[in-house]
């Protein structure tokens, strides 16, 4: 287990949306993105989680009040499973691109099938 502060941990999660080409990101619409030590009770190794609707998915009545998308990325358990710190910061890049995948429509068999998953 890598020993990793909150703050640096977000730091990575930062540096790995400032990785996402500037043509997707402007295209991201109503999504935020958190970090939190522990993902929900039954899945304590899961990486990350995309709650929303995706782009895919939207119509013109979602925006009528809908709350932002959420991508969360879980800290405790990618420390569980990397030895360095630069397993966590690669880690969290591909936790990053594939919760953003959801966000865009693309599901778990695609992301599987191009390395994402």
């Amino acid at each position: 287990m890598v020993e990793m502060s909150r703050e640096e941990f977000e730091d990575a999660v930062r540096d790995a949306l400032d990785e996402i080409p500037p043509e997707l990101a402007e295209v991201m619409d109503n999504v935020v993105v958190l970090v939190e030590d522990d993902p929900p009770p039954g899945d304590e190794d899961l990486l990350g989680l995309y709650e929303g609707v995706p782009l895919t998915e939207r119509t013109h009545q979602w925006a009528a009040g809908s709350l932002p998308d959420r991508i969360t990325v879980f800290r405790n358990p990618t420390l569980e499973i990397c030895e360095t710190r630069e397993d966590v910061v690669e880690e969290v890049a591909i936790t990053v691109v594939h919760e953003v995948a959801h966000h865009f429509g693309i599901d778990d068999d695609r992301l599987h099938e191009l390395g994402w998953a």
